[in-house]
């Protein structure tokens, strides 16, 4: 929804089912970053009912927008506080956007790394009904890593000869 949709179609403030849907976010979690202090005071009634007001639909919003852009909830309080600042420094801002972004480069050539190495262990796999297994091999006893960090197959070595004996299947 825009912004201007729902300033001008909901009546304010809204319980935490509106709130939740207007930004969605679950009524839980909405919750939880009220308690992690991600949240202004929210109103409650004397009934002791949350009341959502636009600014905090605003907020919420945000936090989504960031939890979605995979920022920690330590980085998220910190931005939204610097949200609310208008005297906030853009250089805050970048900064920690920075610290997230270079997180983002490692975590994805961890991945890399882990798709290379399973990608060749796929490929000494026979995949076929005898139960040696390279890639669990691997698991059982993972290999040196070489220099580009991907982890190769190396068969475990074995004094005793192999004895050619018939397949169980």
């Amino acid at each position: 929804m825009k912004d201007i949709d729902i300033d001008q179609l909901t009546t304010w403030p809204v319980n935490i089912g509106k709130a939740a849907e207007l930004s969605g976010i679950s009524p839980k979690m909405l919750r939880h970053y009220e308690t992690l202090g991600l949240l202004g005071g929210v109103v409650r009634t004397d009934s002791n009912y949350r009341q959502y007001s636009l600014a905090d639909v605003h907020s919420l919003r945000f936090i989504r927008r960031s939890r979605d852009m995979g920022f920690g909830l330590d980085a998220i309080a910190e931005l939204v506080s610097l949200w609310h600042n208008r005297k906030r420094s853009s250089a805050t801002v970048k900064r920690i956007t920075q610290k997230h972004l270079d997180e983002l480069a490692q975590r994805i050539e961890a991945l890399q790394a882990m798709q290379r190495t399973l990608g060749s262990l796929m490929n000494l796999c026979p995949g076929d009904g005898r139960p040696d297994c390279p890639i669990l091999d691997d698991l059982a006893h993972p290999a040196c890593t070489v220099e580009t960090g991907t982890k190769l197959y190396k068969p475990a070595t074995s004094t005793a000869p192999r004895r050619n004996t018939p397949r169980r299947d």
